[in-house]
């Protein structure tokens, strides 16, 4: 649901002055599931470097789409898909473009569903573009700022998997302009967690004390309650934020990541708890660690860790602006403060 949601929500925000989204809205809100295809084999991470191309006809009618999307969520159930191609490849990024293609067009086809680890209720598949003709009304926005539109839904989509590792499931349906319905999408892996293990460990005894009831046991299981207390209301706060208007990318970074570490620990610590009874499928506890978003892919954690840190440099560069600014008013208030004094002497 969260990937059908970008789909969904992009197309309502530029439903007013396009026909396009107008056109989908409606199948979107009803029988319709949209898929997002940005990733591609040498294009991951670094999606900017994208190799799928639109080529424009001559007389500017329609495109031509012709390249490879992997690890397209919702791929064999979309009817629809927002696709990022590059228009003008001379142009680097700034000639990404989204369009709205119809799943059912000529030359579109759907590869095998890849075989997952985890998250296998979600289809993933390959998605191949031959020359897919996609007229030009069929052009989210505006040619050349698909880029921008992919860094809005990437980092709102860090929110999104920051509280779908925590298990907020209440949180997001309170802020209207998030894409994000976790009613329906999140696994809420680390509070799943602790839902399945303390009830056994308050029932299961050993040595005629319950599990829960040690004290190594009682220090673990407050040390991951207070980290997924701690993710929680990094959450919110990057929610308040972005709901609010004022920049969030670096809370959602941090969210993000954190909570993604927070829901590992969890998940591992979980079946650690439960003993030989975690390594079964008899509960759910196997199940939150194989669809737990972390470890983060190190590539990824570094573009989070670069950003972060980035804005600390930032943060410091402009503490110490403002720390040198007030020296120097300071050292002109006492200069003013000499000279009153001095004329006043003068005039005595």
């Amino acid at each position: 649901m969260r990937t059908h949601n970008i789909g969904e929500v992009r197309c309502a925000c530029f439903s007013k002055v396009l026909q396009t989204p107008l056109r989908w809205l409606p199948r979107l809100a009803s029988d319709c599931v949209s898929s997002f295809a940005l990733s591609e084999s040498g294009s991951g991470t670094d999606a900017f470097s994208m190799k799928t191309t639109a080529t424009v006809s001559s007389d500017g009618s329609h495109y031509l789409l012709n390249g490879e999307k992997m690890w397209i969520s919702n791929a064999r159930e979309a009817g629809v898909f927002l696709v990022f191609a590059n228009a003008r490849p001379e142009l680097g990024h700034r000639g990404i473009t989204a369009f709205v293609v119809d799943a059912n067009t000529d030359g579109l086809r759907v590869g095998k569903p890849e075989k997952k680890m985890g998250l296998k209720a979600s289809s993933t598949c390959p998605v191949v573009f031959e020359n897919v003709v996609v007229e030009a009304s069929d052009v989210l926005g505006k040619v050349g700022l698909g880029y921008k539109y992919c860094l809005q839904i990437l980092n709102e989509g860090r929110i999104g998997i920051a509280s779908q590792q925590i298990g907020v499931s209440e949180l997001m349906s309170r802020f209207r302009d998030m894409y994000t319905d976790l009613h329906l999408s999140a696994p809420q892996i680390a509070k799943g967690c602790l839902d399945i293990a303390m009830p056994y460990m308050k029932e299961r005894k050993q040595f005629g004390t319950r599990l829960a009831d040690f004290q190594g046991m009682e220090h673990q299981y407050a040390q991951v309650a207070t980290e997924i207390h701690a993710a929680e209301v990094m959450a919110y706060n990057a929610c308040r934020l972005k709901e609010a208007g004022l920049p969030f990318v670096k809370e959602a970074s941090m969210v993000k990541l954190f909570a993604s570490q927070v829901a590992e620990r969890a998940a591992s610590k979980s079946i650690e708890w439960l003993g030989g009874v975690g390594f079964t499928q008899d509960l759910l506890a196997e199940k939150f660690y194989r669809c737990v978003g972390s470890p983060l892919a190190r590539v990824i954690r570094l573009i989070l860790l670069s950003g972060i840190a980035r804005w600390g440099r930032s943060m410091r560069a402009l503490a110490t602006y403002n720390c040198r600014r007030l020296q120097r008013e300071s050292r002109m208030s006492i200069d003013k403060s000499y000279m009153w004094n001095a004329t006043s002497i003068e005039m005595i």
